[in-house]
């Protein structure tokens, strides 16, 4: 069972105890992600999440990792979208110290000159990873597809030019608009009691500013576009991109049945036809990103640049198939026993609890129960799975993303033969 508070100054905390583990997952939520940055300041978040592990007025970078590493523990973040997560996994026993380390990274980092010139550097050197590994570059660029110059399409690392005009005001500026007691969700999960990590993060956070920035409704853009990234590859890197449903979305249990039958694993159809049947690929998937206002359900394909027009037309095809004939009971039911399953072993995860009661709050939904979840996964139907095929795959252009010895000119040559 989980039990949530509300701090006097607006954190929220929520947590799980499980008596039968001697580790806690605890992760501190802020409700900031790029999508809150303005184009000028594209991958601040970012900055400022790595900066925050560089040292504050009491431990040096080398003493916060040091004191980490003599617990056992780990200790880390990430810069999504929509949140910024810092979060740590230790002993029941080191509790208390993983508290403490996070709250002084927050309330205490320096920002050093010196070190804020080094990270540009890692930065940067974080972004050319990314350039030189087509196979993830491709997903960013499918969201820049997608919805262009808007927030949600710009990427979370930022550009190069971006990160270098940005300095030690620029971050503590947007930081002290972001990082307040209201945009803050605590969750933990583990060998843990309740009010005693109320207590803690009360304690830790007492100085952390009361109000933060609200974050501004932005109109969501549908126009798709074309985005293709000429590199030398063996293979070209595809993304195919409709639009999806929001995170909180009623229709989303059947999203997710209708993502893993269509491109969720290897017995699902994308993958039997175009790897098993045809051995046109060696990797295609399809996932679903959900976020606060709307969603993009996602086909990724790696193929040989003379494969791209089969493997397109094949791709248009599965979806027609879907749309026009819907799936079979037997189809439906080894999703739904794939979902179910998955959700079940995730759960033996402190850090996948602590995220599912995160992601409640900061999504202001109920937590549910593993028993609630799988019934609304039972409770899917046929009709609404091909419904919403249709739905999704029947209505508009697609936003296209490729990276590879194509051009803008050939993809869209190979999409309109896909669907001549």
């Amino acid at each position: 069972m989980y039990e949530k508070s509300v701090l006097d100054n607006g954190i929220q905390v929520i947590t799980e105890s499980i008596p039968h583990v001697r580790s806690v997952t605890i992760g501190f939520w802020f409700k900031v992600g790029s999508r809150d940055e303005p184009a000028s300041l594209q991958g601040v978040t970012h900055f400022i999440e790595h900066m925050l592990f560089k040292g504050t007025t009491t431990r040096s970078a080398k003493e916060i990792a040091e004191t980490m590493d003599a617990t056992g523990g780990s200790l880390n973040a990430f810069t999504s979208k929509e949140h910024t997560c810092y979060y740590a996994k230790v002993l029941d026993q080191h509790l208390p110290l993983a508290v403490e380390l996070i709250a002084d990274m927050v309330l205490n980092s320096r920002f050093d000159e010196s070190d804020l010139a080094k990270e540009k550097g890692v930065i940067a050197e974080e972004i050319s990873m990314y350039e030189d590994a087509p196979d993830e570059l491709v997903h960013d660029l499918i969201l820049e597809a997608a919805w262009g110059n808007h927030p949600l399409g710009r990427s979370t690392l930022g550009t190069y030019e971006s990160i270098q005009g940005m300095d030690r005001n620029t971050l503590l500026e947007f930081m002290a608009r972001h990082y307040a007691a209201d945009k803050l969700v605590v969750s933990a999960a583990g060998n843990l009691c309740h009010d005693q990590v109320v207590e803690l993060v009360g304690k830790a956070f007492a100085s952390l500013p009361l109000r933060g920035e609200k974050r501004a409704s932005i109109e969501i853009t549908t126009d798709a576009t074309t985005v293709v990234r000429w590199k030398d590859t063996e293979q070209v890197h595809l993304c195919v991109g409709n639009g999806g449903l929001a995170y909180s979305h009623p229709h989303r249990y059947p999203m997710y049945v209708l993502d893993t039958l269509f491109g969720g694993g290897m017995s699902s159809r994308l993958f039997q036809e175009l790897r098993e049947s045809k051995g046109l690929v060696y990797s295609a998937y399809s996932y679903h990103m959900g976020f606060q206002e709307t969603g993009l359900f996602t086909i990724y394909a790696g193929t040989s640049p003379e494969n791209l027009s089969t493997v397109l037309s094949l791709v248009r095809r599965e979806q027609e198939q879907l749309c026009e004939e819907g799936v079979t009971a037997q189809e439906l039911e080894r999703a739904k026993e794939q979902l179910k399953g998955g959700l079940m072993l995730s759960l033996e995860s402190t850090s996948n609890r602590m995220h599912r009661l995160a992601k409640a709050l900061l999504y202001q939904e109920p937590v549910l129960t593993a028993d609630e979840i799988i019934a609304r996964i039972e409770n899917v139907t046929r009709e609404e799975v091909q419904n919403l095929a249709c739905g999704m795959f029947g209505q508009g252009q697609p936003a296209l993303a490729a990276i590879g010895a194509v051009t803008e000119q050939g993809l869209g040559a190979s999409f309109l033969a896909a669907n001549s």
